[in-house]
């Protein structure tokens, strides 16, 4: 996951014969977008940009008009004139770095300062580099902080506020094997989408495209992707780990594994349920794979003993330095103590604080608004950290929004929180005040029914005053005022005991490795834009069965009774004869990626497009403590198959010619020898 800016020429040149330059990765970064969660690619000169179809499933359920599902049935665009906007959407694309580390580290140089104190001044700092930035060039800019605060550098994107929903295919297709699939190989998805970027009225110019590939991809290509991977721990220490193993990931996992299940019995019950289920379940089933994922690498002792050995050769070697020696080498043992001391709090830190109610847009828009009110009267730099320059517009933009809201959802899902809570005791939370002498599903329904949310001139007027905020009888304000301030406790206990040793502690163990390694090692990934290369590459799973670089058509045909999970749409079963059933669908590499690059363009050497990141293989998810391309793979929807599917299925004529990919060829996969293609399609079950 390396930086585009610190990006291993030399390794690969040596490695694979191939001299990356300045600007090939420069027009690999000006194409790329992050959009919502995830990412994209621009893949026309107008604007037009491929993504997942699983980021865009909110926009697909809100602009559905009355009788039609855009989710279930997909949507296609023929025309500019019936694009449709996707609210709330945005692209962004990184056009400039600069590293700020100096300007940074010289707010907190002064003597005697604690890890809290510097912390505040750095905070102060980040802020001051960010506005002038913003000031000076009319973008949004961020201040990213590397290596635990090693070094920082300063981010300008370009923003495209007004995207407009294209092409999707139907969500059976997208997600096809659903959660049972979504950690396996072989995949058979056709999980993307189009959407068109929009500026001033028009379709949005964009000179840095990528090209559409001819050919694809065949085993041993090399292959590079950009995305916006989430946050990794591979600079974690061996104390952290078995933090989330014993304290944090359980909580997550359990919380998770609740709702799921009773989002799932919801949506069995009828299709209109499904239908308001579906966003919220996907949600939730990709922050449970994410948390699950960490879970398996924390508890493979053969991880986290590679950890404590590496752990303790830097250690060793920071003993020995006469620069450094034993004293500087403590730092391990203080990010041991700090949080063996924080572990306690941690399941009440996520039910008040990282995560209440989870999936309860309500509650989000009244902890918004409480919050809000409250924080926009203060001193920015005695602010909460989201309320801040960029975060406090964000805020302010997101009160004018109208999401759905389904008052059956929000009860279920009240209903579980409130659950969470009636097990807490009154020293954490006021829990006769917040039930009334009612059961938790009661006291849902009450809420629900009493607020006023939905409504965004509603939100705009309290979010102005706090005094109108104290006042107000909203049954959902009330609630997030009640649970306000022992979760602002909870947080700041969390940053004077965890938070703050970013600026000692974790940082000198990053500036120690720095010095050791150098440009050799990347920073953890945190969000931001990031580039990988790897090879199309089969493999062996766990089991020792072989797994094809390539799977093709036929895999969705598989089942005789076209059902459940593996079921295609009606219009698929008509057309089948009429498709290429060797037609690669997708296909696996070692790019190393993390949950944000779905949605990433992968291109090969001409830098031109030859498939779309969705997801990961079971022996990838370790790899947010440690990368390995022994077994792990990331999974990409191929060019071929989106050529084949647009031009077979959905009559896309427009969209392919848009694209120049008009007269892609499939090319099936190759198979070792003794292998029939025609045994391929299908996964061994």
């Amino acid at each position: 996951m390396w930086l585009f800016q610190q990006f291993p020429k030399d390794t690969v040149n040596e490695k694979h014969k191939f001299p990356v330059t300045e600007e090939f990765l420069e027009r690999l970064r000006l194409a790329s977008a992050r959009i919502g969660g995830g990412s994209g690619a621009f893949v026309s000169p107008e604007g037009l940009l491929i993504t997942n179809q699983h980021l865009i499933t909110d926009c697909l359920a809100r602009v559905s008009p009355e009788g039609k599902d855009y989710l279930k049935d997909g949507f296609y665009a023929p025309s500019r004139d019936a694009e449709t906007p996707c609210p709330g959407l945005q692209a962004s694309v990184l056009v400039s770095t600069e590293d700020v580390t100096e300007k940074v580290k010289a707010a907190s140089a002064g003597a005697n300062l604690t890890p809290a104190q510097a912390l505040e001044l750095r905070t102060a700092a980040i802020e001051k580099i960010e506005k002038e930035c913003s000031a000076r060039t009319g973008n949004p800019c961020a201040v990213v902080k590397l290596f635990s605060g090693g070094r920082y550098d300063l981010y300008q994107y370009k923003t495209y506020n007004d995207l407009r929903l294209v092409f999707a295919p139907e969500h059976d297709l997208a997600y096809f094997g659903r959660e049972r699939d979504s950690i396996t190989y072989l995949r058979y998805g056709l999980d993307i989408a189009f959407l068109r970027a929009w500026k001033d009225g028009q379709p949005a110019a964009t000179p840095n495209f990528l090209r559409w590939s001819a050919e694809g991809v065949k085993e041993g290509d090399l292959v590079f992707g950009s995305g916006n991977p989430q946050p990794t721990l591979r600079l974690a220490t061996a104390a952290q780990l078995l933090f989330y193993r014993d304290a944090s990931l359980p909580v997550t996992i359990k919380r998770l594994q609740a709702r799921i299940g009773q989002l799932r019995e919801l949506a069995l019950q009828s299709l209109d349920n499904r239908k308001i289920v579906e966003p919220v379940m996907t949600e939730f089933l990709a922050l449970f794979k994410v948390a699950a994922a960490k879970y398996i690498g924390v508890r493979d002792d053969r991880l986290v003993a590679r950890k404590f050995n590496f752990e303790g050769k830097v250690r060793r070697a920071v003993e020995r330095d006469p620069n450094l020696g034993e004293q500087a080498a403590k730092v391990w043992s203080e990010v041991a103590a700090a949080y063996k001391t924080w572990a306690p709090n941690e399941r009440l830190y996520q039910v008040l604080e990282s995560s209440p109610a989870p999936g309860s847009r309500l509650f989000r828009m009244a902890r918004d608004v409480v919050r809000l009110a409250a924080e926009r009267g203060k001193p920015e730099a005695e602010r909460l950290r989201e309320y801040r320059q960029e975060g406090l517009a964000a805020a302010e933009k997101a009160l004018e929004e109208t999401p759905a809201i389904h008052e059956s959802l929000e009860i279920l899902l009240l209903t579980q929180y409130l659950e969470e809570l009636k097990a807490l005791n009154d020293k954490e939370v006021p829990l006769k005040a917040i039930l009334g002498g009612k059961q938790p599903q009661q006291a849902a329904e009450a809420y629900v029914k009493a607020t006023r949310l939905k409504d965004p001139a509603e939100r705009k007027r309290l979010s102005a005053s706090r005094e109108a905020v104290q006042k107000s009888d909203d049954g959902m304000i009330r609630l997030a005022l009640l649970l306000d301030e022992p979760a602002r406790r909870l947080r700041k206990k969390r940053e004077q005991t965890i938070e703050s040793l970013e600026t000692s502690a974790t940082e000198k163990i990053a500036q120690y490795r720095f010095q050791l390694f150098g440009h050799a090692e990347y920073p953890d990934a945190n969000n931001t834009p990031r580039v990988c290369y790897g090879l199309v590459k089969s493999y062996l799973d766990r089991a020792g069965v072989f797994m094809p670089h390539a799977s093709t058509f036929g895999g969705l045909y598989y089942r005789k009774n076209n059902e459940g999970p593996y079921q295609v749409p009606q219009r698929w079963v008509d057309l089948k004869p009429a498709l290429d059933l060797v037609t690669p669908l997708n296909f696996v590499s070692t790019c190393d990626i993390g949950g944000g690059d779905a949605g990433s363009p992968v291109v090969n050497r001409a830098g031109e497009l030859v498939g779309v990141t969705f997801d990961g293989n079971l022996e990838s998810l370790p790899g947010i403590y440690l990368y390995t391309d022994d077994k792990a793979r990331a999974v990409h929807v191929a060019v071929q198959g989106i050529v084949e599917s647009l031009a077979k299925v959905y009559q896309a004529g427009a969209l392919l010619r848009e694209v120049g990919a008009a007269g892609v060829t499939a090319a099936p996969p190759a198979a070792p020898a003794g292998t029939r293609i025609s045994a391929l399609p299908g996964p061994p079950r």
